[in-house]
């Protein structure tokens, strides 16, 4: 893959706009409380699929990083999960009975930071899904990681549970940075306790680094991923930091000053792309990176890359069931959210026995356009025949007010639109999800695209 046709600046400087990440379509802004738990009830048993994804939200930390926008609790009294634990596992009592059904291809515990929870937490609340679910002998069980508070046996007890994917939140290893962002990590125990999981039997680990935050440089930068490459982790999270301190207060700790301009911030994306690409990791979608031997990796070069709110996945054929405050599940043709506060989410578990305050079902229309928009997101290519007949409908006239949006892309040559196809060239893969944009209803609606955050 030639990288250096990513980065060509006037067309990256002409769209990046603002625009969705397309985790799922419609997007979560779409998501009302008219959509009842009924719905989701009813969204269950219309379900075509019978193998299901658990997402397990977690979500509290130690301390507060400045620039996180992810729903989190922050608080150093382990009773406070213990109290969680409690009401999760009423919701997972009550969820169960009506997935008898579904067999668990794969189990995610996500955050905050499951690793707040202690040993003793993890094994009561590995045991209970195992009970209350029926768990497929190949199960995919990862974890995300938070390093700064644990402990190097940590890797043994995970592994002894079933879990084979871990997930370390690194985002930056030059101490400066770290300072500025509330974040202080030990870069040797990183590499030590990924070096340990590996010698356990961890066969897939990932880390998360982003780019744009506060007093980063190309060259502090280019330690960080040289160490990535150094702990040779089997994939890597590549973000951009959306910078939206008038949606989470702690960014507004995070002075203008200190973060890279346009001009910078770009550089820093172009020199991850190039370093990770030339380390070997094949570039996945428009964020993930992978080995050549990676699930990811064949995937998208089979056309089978998934995406779905854990971004680039493999399991593509699964629902998915959000357990815990904050989560969100899609079942069949719907999406759902539980509730987002801590307290009214006990409240919920309590008085209307499930969490869910928000979803949505999913139009006929929606279902097609969210399959064109997954398969460009995903493969960069859409079969247009393919949809023709999966949908009986005709491509082109179905889709004949979207498509001169797509003149612009065209015109600078970005995308081909022939009578069977769209391809997407790859110097647009970071520009993928505004040429989605082209097919998404509601982005109508959403003049103020600053509830997005920015794809460069």
């Amino acid at each position: 893959m030639q990288v250096s046709q990513f980065f060509d600046p006037q067309l990256l400087s002409k769209y990046n706009t603002s625009g969705p990440r397309y985790t799922s379509y419609p997007t979560a802004l779409e998501f009302h409380d008219d959509f009842k738990h009924g719905d989701f009830v009813q969204a269950i048993k219309d379900s075509p699929n019978r193998e299901l994804s658990l997402y397990v939200h977690i979500p509290f930390c130690h301390t507060l990083c400045y620039y996180c926008g992810c729903n989190k609790v922050i608080t150093r009294h382990r009773d406070k999960a213990d109290t969680y634990l409690e009401y999760l596992a009423q919701e997972i009592a009550l969820q169960a009975p009506l997935f008898t059904e579904y067999t668990v291809k794969q189990l995610h515990w996500g955050g905050g930071t499951p690793s707040f929870l202690t040993h003793k937490q993890i094994t009561t609340l590995v045991n209970l899904l195992k009970e209350k679910f029926s768990f497929s002998d190949d199960l995919e069980m990862s974890i995300e990681i938070d390093p700064r508070e644990i402990e190097m046996d940590l890797a043994e007890h995970l592994f002894s549970l079933g879990f084979n994917r871990l997930s370390l939140g690194v985002q930056d290893l030059d101490l400066k940075v770290q300072e500025a962002i509330n974040r202080v990590q030990s870069t040797q125990f990183i590499g030590d306790f990924i070096g340990h999981a590996k010698a356990v039997g961890f066969k897939s680990i990932n880390i998360d680094l982003i780019y744009g935050l506060p007093h980063q440089t190309l060259e502090n930068f280019a330690k960080t991923l040289d160490k990535a490459h150094e702990w040779d982790v089997d994939r890597i999270s590549l973000f951009s930091y959306a910078h939206i301190p008038s949606r989470f207060a702690a960014q507004r700790k995070l002075r203008d000053e200190w973060l890279p301009n346009t001009e910078e911030k770009f550089a820093l994306m172009k020199l991850a792309i190039e370093t990770l690409c030339d380390y070997g990791y094949d570039f996945i979608g428009m964020d993930h990176f992978a080995k050549p031997n990676d699930e990811l990796s064949i995937a998208q070069g089979n056309g089978t890359l998934h995406r779905n709110f854990q971004g680039y996945t493999t399991k593509g054929g699964c629902d998915l069931l959000g357990l815990g405050v904050s989560s969100i599940s899609a079942i069949g043709n719907s999406f759902s959210q539980n509730i987002k506060d801590l307290k009214t989410y006990y409240q919920a578990i309590e008085t209307q026995q499930h969490a869910q305050v928000k979803g949505v079902s999913l139009s006929q229309d929606d279902i097609i356009r969210g399959e064109v928009i997954r398969e460009l997101m995903c493969n960069l290519f859409l079969d247009k025949n393919k949809i023709s007949e999966k949908y009986n409908i005709d491509f082109d006239s179905y889709f004949s007010d979207d498509l001169p949006l797509l003149d612009t892309f065209i015109a600078d040559d970005l995308v081909v639109n022939t009578p069977d196809s769209i391809q997407v060239a790859q110097k647009a893969r970071l520009l993928i999800r505004i040429v989605c944009m082209s097919f998404d209803a509601y982005m109508k609606k959403h003049i103020n695209q600053q509830r997005f955050s920015r794809v460069i």
